[in-house]
């Protein structure tokens, strides 16, 4: 099982740390306005997302730290769907992401054993990706394990099954690493109380450092740091 990893080990390094700087110049030089633009994209795909694909795909289901090694409140959510899914027949394969954030067990394994309890049909085929601790890392692992099991150099298109507000995060890095993805949302209509406007704005934050990074490093020619979303 692969050692408990902390995703906060990025902020150590020095492309993180160039593309945070640049992020907290565009906040503070646009009074704002830049956050704003990126929470109501974050919002809207947050809103428009759909609770099941149109046709059947392969499920990439999106761990979250465990409780107690169960999985708590929104990862549940997430699995809820794949079985709604499975049993509609709009997936027959199930690839569940996340490595051991915390404790000894693995998200993904957590989850697995969550969806046996539940009634998830035996015609499922369910794969384990335990090695990834950020969503980042769940899209690359996933992709080495899909491109490892194709006919041709194109990656079949995926249902990215994940919490309303976590879904452009997803999407903008399942696109950018080559996958044909569509969000589909955990949660059958959008909450917008309790929790649910601090988890849109602080993933608004996280994409909002991720993509202007991005193009400030094409901007400037840095093609390592170009690379790291790859």
């Amino acid at each position: 099982m692969p050692a408990a990893q902390s995703p906060w080990r990025y902020l150590r390094d020095r492309d993180i740390q160039h593309a945070a700087l640049v992020t907290v110049l565009a906040v503070l030089l646009s009074a704002g306005l830049v956050w704003l633009g990126y929470l109501i994209h974050v919002c809207r795909v947050a809103a428009r997302s759909p609770p099941a694909p149109p046709r059947r795909m392969i499920a990439l289901v999106f761990g979250r730290r465990l409780e107690n090694d169960v999985p708590g409140h929104d990862y549940q959510l997430r699995l809820r769907r794949v079985l709604a899914m499975a049993a509609q027949e709009q997936t027959d394969h199930v690839l569940l992401l996340g490595g051991c954030s915390g404790g000894p067990c693995s998200e993904a394994a957590a989850g697995h054993a969550w969806l046996l309890q539940h009634g998830l049909s035996a015609g499922v085929r369910m794969e384990l990706e335990q090695d990834s601790v950020d969503s980042l890392e769940n899209l690359r692992h996933a992709r080495r394990l899909l491109q490892a099991q194709a006919d041709s150099a194109e990656l079949p298109p995926v249902a990215l099954v994940t919490s309303r507000y976590h879904l452009a995060r997803c999407l903008m890095l399942a696109r950018r690493l080559g996958f044909d993805a569509m969000p589909i949302a955990a949660e059958s209509v959008m909450p917008w109380h309790g929790r649910y406007p601090r988890l849109l704005l602080a993933e608004s934050g996280f994409l909002m450092w991720t993509d202007l990074g991005l193009r400030w490093a094409r901007l400037i020619g840095h093609r390592r740091m170009h690379d790291r979303i790859s």
